[in-house]
C-alpha cells in the first residue's frame, strides 16, 4: 500500500475516529509523524495522547531503521566463499577463515556477548596459517567451479577442477 501524500510505501496504518465513523490513513514514516504533529496542535486537550502517540511511533520508527539496518547486514558477503552473514546466523558455521575477516563488526559483538571476551586464550589450531589459507583458496575455487558448471562453461570447470586437485595435493587435504 503507498502513502496518502507520496509514492512511497505506507508503513504506518492509522484509523481515525471522525463523526462515529472509522477512517484507515495509510502514510510513510516521515508523513505520519508529520499528520501525528498536526493532530496534536489541533486538537485542545489532546496534548497527552498525541504526545504518547508521537513518542510510540517514533520509537516505531527507530525499530523499523534498526531492522533496515539488520537486513542490510545480512546481505554482506564474504568476497571468499560468497557466503552471506545470513547463511552463517541461519547454519552458525562460517564458509572460510575470511569470513572473520569480512564480518568482523558482527563478529565482535557476537564473540564479546558469547565468550565475553575478544583475545583467543588456549590452544592453537595444528595447521600451520599457510595451509589455512590454501584450504580457503580450495572454497573459493570449488564455488566458482560450481558456477561454471551452472552457466555450462565445461573448459573452465575442468580447469579450475585440476587446479583444485593441485592443492589439496598440496595442502593435504583429500
Amino acid at each position: 500500500m503507498k502513502c496518502q501524500k507520496c509514492n512511497r510505501d505506507a508503513t504506518f496504518h492509522i484509523t481515525e475516529l471522525l463523526g462515529g465513523k472509522p477512517e484507515e490513513l495509510h502514510f510513510c514514516a516521515e508523513h505520519a509523524q508529520e499528520y501525528l504533529n498536526q493532530t496534536q496542535n489541533s486538537i485542545p486537550g489532546t496534548g497527552n495522547i498525541a504526545t504518547a502517540l508521537a513518542s510510540h511511533i517514533a520509537q516505531q520508527m527507530a525499530f523499523t531503521k534498526a531492522s533496515n539496518e539488520f537486513s542490510q547486514t545480512d546481505r554482506e558477503r564474504c568476497p571468499a566463499c560468497g557466503m552471506t552473514f545470513l547463511e552463517f546466523r541461519s547454519r552458525s558455521r562460517l564458509g572460510c577463515p575470511k569470513d572473520y575477516f569480512s564480518f568482523k563488526k558482527q563478529m565482535e559483538t557476537l564473540l564479546v556477548n558469547i565468550h565475553g571476551e575478544m583475545q583467543h586464550v588456549g590452544k592453537k589450531p595444528k595447521r600451520s596459517a599457510e595451509v589455512s589459507e590454501k584450504i580457503s583458496d580450495l572454497i573459493h575455487l570449488r564455488r566458482e567451479m560450481e558456477e561454471a558448471v551452472r552457466e555450462e562453461l565445461y573448459e573452465k570447470a575442468g580447469t579450475l577442477r585440476d587446479q583444485i586437485r593441485s592443492l589439496e595435493k598440496e595442502a593435504g587435504v583429500e
